[in-house]
């Protein structure tokens, strides 16, 4: 526990660093994220009823849940439709943010320290292949998603058919229990797709094989991988609930005709560090593959290098036993 902590500070601090290194570059670079950061943090304030995207979509939602036997009257399950429900939207109002200036900005983040190939990749190159493996990724969350939540209908029918759901408190129970280890099989997803791109970028070798890359180096340092993506989320939630505060609840309260051209602005500078601290999470990503690549390099040298020793050793037992 305590080599992964000290691995994880390590790779935060040369990333904070390698930020300040080239400070100008990676600032300018955060500005193509912009429209992104934007996106996201006003998807977040809009009201669920005003999109008739979202509430098809919870409409179907419901429907679902109501066919394969889930108790919708519950709180926590109309809270859990809703929650995902928003998320599905997003999602999909924000995917022409994230195959434009998203992709971009990472691009441009991943051939800057892309610094192992001579001579470097073209700038065209690295996004082609950093957008191939984000349609894989698109693919493979949908499909995690849908897989999951299948299971999870499957296993809670398989319960209720055997009556182990005698009272509300246990289905309020075993859901929490199965809304966390959703939660958990998604976050390794979007861990595994982040790394992915990352992969396709430095090896501008996009498509499917740059997310097996990625499952199997974050496999080998699950416990890294994961605390990095806990820093780099508590901090972009931080923000989001920044915004909600200083400039969402703001422009609720006030109407359209006084409302503060300030306001504008501040959410402008909160969307900006938004878009840094995206900006960090790609410089994180690239020194996690350098380090795991460093690592991979160093043990195939120490083998070199014991079947050298080996072989000097046995030279010199044959002379010794001619002499």
């Amino acid at each position: 526990m305590g080599r992964t902590t000290s691995s994880t500070i390590k790779i935060i601090r040369k990333s904070i660093y390698t930020f300040l290194q080239n400070y100008n570059y990676f600032t300018n670079t955060s500005i193509l994220a912009l429209p992104f950061s934007t996106s996201i943090l006003l998807s977040s304030c809009l009201s669920p009823n005003s999109i008739s995207l979202h509430n098809t979509i919870q409409f179907r939602l419901l429907s679902l849940f109501d066919s394969v036997g889930i108790p919708t009257s519950y709180e926590l399950f109309s809270i859990f439709t809703l929650k995902l429900s928003q998320t599905i939207t997003s999602s999909i109002l924000l995917l022409p943010f994230t195959f434009s200036f998203l992709l971009i900005t990472k691009t441009s983040i991943i051939q800057h320290l892309n610094n192992h190939h001579k001579p470097p990749p073209s700038f065209t190159g690295t996004f082609n292949s950093i957008l191939q493996t984000q349609l894989w990724n698109t693919l493979l969350i949908i499909s995690a998603n849908t897989t999951s939540l299948s299971i999870l209908f499957i296993a809670f029918n398989c319960l209720e058919n055997l009556k182990i759901f005698s009272t509300s408190t246990l289905i309020i129970l075993l859901s929490i229990m199965g809304g966390i280890t959703y939660s958990i099989v998604i976050a390794n997803f979007m861990i595994i797709c982040n790394m992915a791109l990352v992969f396709s970028g430095m090896e501008t070798k996009g498509g499917f094989i740059s997310i097996l890359k990625a499952y199997v180096m974050i496999k080998r340092r699950t416990t890294t991988a994961l605390s990095l993506a806990i820093y780099i989320n508590i901090t972009l939630a931080g923000i989001e609930a920044l915004f909600q505060f200083r400039v969402a609840s703001v422009y609720a309260n006030s109407t359209a005709s006084n409302a503060n051209p300030l306001i504008m602005l501040e959410g402008l500078l909160i969307a900006y560090l938004y878009s840094i601290i995206i900006t960090l999470d790609t410089i994180t990503s690239c020194i996690f593959y350098k380090s795991y690549i460093l690592e991979g390099s160093k043990k195939v040298l120490d083998q070199e290098e014991g079947r050298l020793i080996h072989g000097y050793c046995m030279e010199i037992k044959r002379e010794e036993e001619l002499h």
